[in-house]
């Protein structure tokens, strides 16, 4: 499906990283493996670090501070927040929504929309087409869209092939109307092969119990338990290598917009490795898709676009407008991507959390 939006721009992101930073050579001997097996794994799937959050600090904790480091520095003003959307599978609680949760801790308007949306390796960009249909509607100008993960405890430490990856942000963007500048979209959606990426227990299909936490040895040699996150990493790998690069080459043809005319690629950053390959799949230089998030952050979902945004290009986005594609892929099994004019952002900036304010 393709979308198409008219005067449409980002005027500010933000993404907030925590200070905890953990070496994966450190980890590397609480896995069922010879600790030299899982060390040559660093190099080939780009694990170096990546960065946790204490274990009381949840996603909404981040947004409230993001915003209010906003408010503080007058980047935004509280009453000119019309909607405020929260997209993420990492929210405070089942009910109510966590986007009103935000607005109630904040002080914000009444007179306004909150959303949450349960995405999230295409959260950011699904979130920024919800935010460019609300634009549209005539009574909103301006959105706040929250994205990141919190994902730590519903990833078991014993599970070599998804722990390693895990790491936790918020990011904050504002979407507005104006610019001179056509949007084009896309969206892919295959619920088909939704269990590659699942956390079997914890919702009302299976909810959580004692019998769900326990950890179980698997064929492979990782410990797991039901509530924590699976991944049947070959079907995903072979989702990413084949639907998402024919998705992308008919957005290109749908806006008419091609690899010559992209600055860069901006996508989910599920590891190194497998953005390295969606390159080389799609013929495109591997230093126009920058692939250094997990290495140095880890992966935490919807928040790695912004991630990817402000770590590599931050000042340059601030002074410059460029054409980029941003692209997320994954759980669903989803894909989300949009080609559009980004830059001459007010703020385009990566801060840690406790340490800006």
């Amino acid at each position: 499906m393709f979308f198409k939006f008219k005067n449409k721009k980002i005027t500010n992101m933000i993404s907030i990283v925590p200070n905890n930073i953990i070496k994966f050579e450190d980890e590397a001997g609480q896995y069922n493996f010879p600790i030299k097996r899982t060390l040559k794994m660093m190099d080939i799937m780009g694990y170096k670090e990546h960065r946790l959050f204490n274990d009381s600090v949840i996603l909404s904790d981040v947004a409230v501070y993001g915003l209010n480091y906003m408010f503080e520095n007058n980047i935004i003003n509280k009453e000119d927040i019309d909607a405020l959307l929260f997209v993420s599978n990492c929210t405070d609680h089942i009910i109510p929504p966590t986007s009103n949760i935000i607005q109630g801790k904040l002080g914000l308007k009444t007179d306004m929309i909150c959303l949450d949306i349960m995405q999230a390796c295409a959260g950011f960009v699904v979130g920024l087409l919800q935010s460019f249909m609300l634009l549209d509607s005539g009574s909103v100008n301006k959105v706040v869209l929250i994205n990141g993960g919190t994902m730590k405890s519903r990833v078991s430490k014993k599970d070599r092939n998804s722990w390693p990856l895990i790491g936790e942000s918020c990011s904050i963007t504002v979407i507005e109307n104006g610019g001179n500048n056509d949007v084009f979209a896309s969206v892919y959606m295959d619920g088909v092969n939704s269990n590659a990426l699942i956390i079997p227990a914890g919702g009302f299909r299976m909810p959580s119990s004692e019998e769900t936490g326990k950890l179980q040895t698997l064929e492979d040699g990782n410990e797991r338990a039901l509530d924590h996150l699976t991944m049947e990493g070959v079907g995903v790998f072979n989702f990413v290598q084949t639907v998402v690069p024919e998705e992308l080459k008919k957005l290109m043809d749908y806006a008419k917009i091609y690899d010559k005319d992209i600055f860069a690629y901006l996508f989910h950053q599920p590891n190194k490795f497998m953005l390295e390959k969606l390159a080389d799949k799609m013929g495109m230089e591997r230093s126009k898709m920058p692939s250094n998030v997990v290495e140095n952050f880890g992966n935490s979902d919807s928040g790695t676009i912004p991630l990817v945004t402000t770590y590599n290009y931050g000042s340059l986005f601030e002074q410059e407008e460029k054409t980029v594609c941003f692209s997320g892929f994954g759980a669903g099994l989803t894909c989300a991507s949009i080609i559009m004019n980004f830059g001459k952002l007010e703020n385009c900036k990566l801060i840690e959390y406790g340490k800006n304010r």
